[in-house]
């Protein structure tokens, strides 16, 4: 059983009790924990361990691998996230659009879109406060213009908000799904079973490892995916992704979890032995976002943008041909 107390005003810790179950006992406080707790992982139990904000029975918790037993109470104290300082950055963005309301870019591997924990600085966000000077609280403090995101290493077309009404607008696009067509290009390896199909499931987090997400489980929102391989390749296939829904990491793990994962994928990804050197060199999971297409949220003229294939996934494709 959890309970988790949400106050309004100034911003309080989350506070969550947890009472051990038959089925739990014996496992690791922090595996319970992140198991029991929505969003939460075994990583992010085990630093309130550290900061002394995990109890049970009362008394701080002092290892993570602690045993507990059927009916032992574990209280979690999750403090306020500290605010961050968003600072306008000189970092380069390959720009493909841009007007009053709306600018598309190019977003190459390895570019996180906003400040979150271990990624204070460096983000799109702290680059597009640089090139939009006016952008600053369009859609919130902590994520300016920002309507949907990519993956840090995954390249390709992306869109951000420059003014409230576009911003407002584009959000209920994203959230509609059939508005706005995304189109992504994945090589993975060993090919797909058939030249196309569609993975229609629920989705969810992992249910044991907390920090992935999964389309084998038994509750969750809905996922769809619609595939086709573009061209096969030897031992792979560059496949072409359709997304009907934009779930967090859904290309890499309906791919993954229906036997075709991509290769370079160091989360999900069973990269086979003979195309092993390959994503090494890539060095990431091999997804790119070749199509965004939409209507303008203020004008209502037709958009599309596409994004050629990196250099770094063509080298792959050129190996595998």
């Amino acid at each position: 059983m959890t309970e988790r107390d949400d106050d309004d005003g100034e911003p309080e810790p989350e506070r969550y009790t947890l009472v051990v179950d038959e089925a739990h006992a014996g496992e690791r406080v922090d595996a319970i924990a992140a198991a029991l707790v929505e969003g939460m992982s075994r990583a992010a139990v085990q630093r309130l361990i550290d900061e002394g904000h995990v109890a049970v029975g009362g008394q701080p918790v002092k290892k993570a691998g602690q045993r507990l037993r059927a009916g032992d109470a574990i209280d979690i104290v999750v403090p306020p996230p500290v605010a961050v300082e968003l600072v306008p950055e000189d970092i380069p963005l390959v720009v493909v659009y841009e007007d009053a309301d709306l600018i598309a870019i190019d977003k190459p591997a390895g570019l996180v879109v906003h400040p979150a924990a271990g990624h204070p600085r460096g983000t799109l966000v702290n680059a597009l406060l640089f090139h939009c000077k006016d952008l600053g609280g369009i859609g919130g403090e902590l994520r300016p213009g920002i309507v949907h995101r990519l993956d840090r290493d995954t390249t390709g077309v992306m869109v951000a908000a420059k003014s409230e009404r576009a911003h407002a607008s584009l959000v209920a696009a994203f959230g509609d799904k059939t508005t706005i067509l995304r189109e992504y290009l994945g090589i993975a390896a060993p090919p797909p079973p058939a030249a196309a199909g569609t993975l229609q499931t629920l989705y969810n987090r992992h249910p044991v490892d907390r920090k992935r997400f999964s389309s084998k489980v038994s509750s969750g929102r809905p996922a769809i995916t619609h595939w086709q391989i573009a061209e096969q390749l030897r031992g792979a296939a560059l496949v072409r992704f359709r997304l009907a829904t934009g779930r967090t990491h859904q290309i890499r793990v309906h791919a993954s979890d229906h036997g075709f994962p991509l290769i370079g994928d160091a989360v999900y990804g069973r990269t086979p032995p003979a195309v092993a050197p390959l994503a090494r060199q890539l060095g990431r999971q091999a997804l790119h976002a070749a199509v965004l297409a939409f209507a303008h949220p203020v004008t209502g003229a037709a958009l599309r943008f596409e994004s050629p294939l990196p250099a770094d996934m063509t080298a792959v494709l050129e190996a595998l041909r």
